[in-house]
């Protein structure tokens, strides 16, 4: 797989992954909340990435973003898919726990490939869900591409809930790639938590 679709999946992933909430008090979603939503998220993220910390504390202060930005919890279930269905409420709490973890490992570790980047927020537009949000992202040594961030204030604040990267959904690629570890452990949910707490994920 070529070099930059493999940053472009980084960033979104980095972003969604981490971005999908915010601490704005709520209020009836609008098109200027969805893109302000997208624009703190972005500035949060610039932020850790030129502050010059080690990879080990990048990755915590992206995993606070993570909390601040994203709706993990929606986004958990949807990536847990119809396992999730036959899991406990306790295991669901554990799931979603766990997947923020590993979301924030997985993509915090490439903070540093997206030094000298850019990301401009274009515009929005009203979809069922709530709001697409286009940005244009250029990257040190590639051409510009396309990150749409779904946002919606259905928690009762508005998150940011998914991401497309030049059409590629990121959720669904989560969701393909949580399911293969799950069938890896024999539909063993139990185990393949404990192995995303420990970073032991293949």
């Amino acid at each position: 797989m070529p070099s930059n679709h493999l940053n472009r999946r980084g960033f979104v992933a980095t972003c969604m992954a981490g971005a999908v909430m915010t601490a704005l008090p709520a209020f009836a979603q609008t098109e200027a909340s969805a893109k302000a939503l997208v624009v703190s998220v972005v500035d949060d993220i610039n932020r850790v990435i030129a502050s010059g910390k080690s990879e080990k504390a990048m990755i915590r202060d992206f995993e606070k973003i993570f909390v601040q930005y994203a709706d993990v919890p929606i986004m958990a279930r949807y990536v847990l898919g119809a396992d999730g269905r036959s899991a406990s409420p306790s295991q669901i709490r554990q799931f979603t726990d766990a997947f923020q973890g590993y979301i924030s490992n997985k993509y915090g570790r490439r903070f540093r490939e997206f030094i000298g980047g850019q990301v401009t927020v274009r515009n929005a537009r009203k979809i069922k869900a709530g709001y697409e949000v286009r940005t244009s992202v250029k990257l040190q040594g590639s051409s510009p591409f396309e990150v749409t961030f779904l946002v919606s204030d259905k928690s009762g604040r508005d998150k940011f809930f998914n991401m497309f990267i030049e059409g590629v959904n990121m959720l669904l690629t989560e969701r393909t790639e949580v399911g293969a570890m799950l069938d890896a452990r024999g539909g063993d949910l139990n185990r393949l938590i404990n192995d995303m707490k420990r970073n032991q994920i293949s």
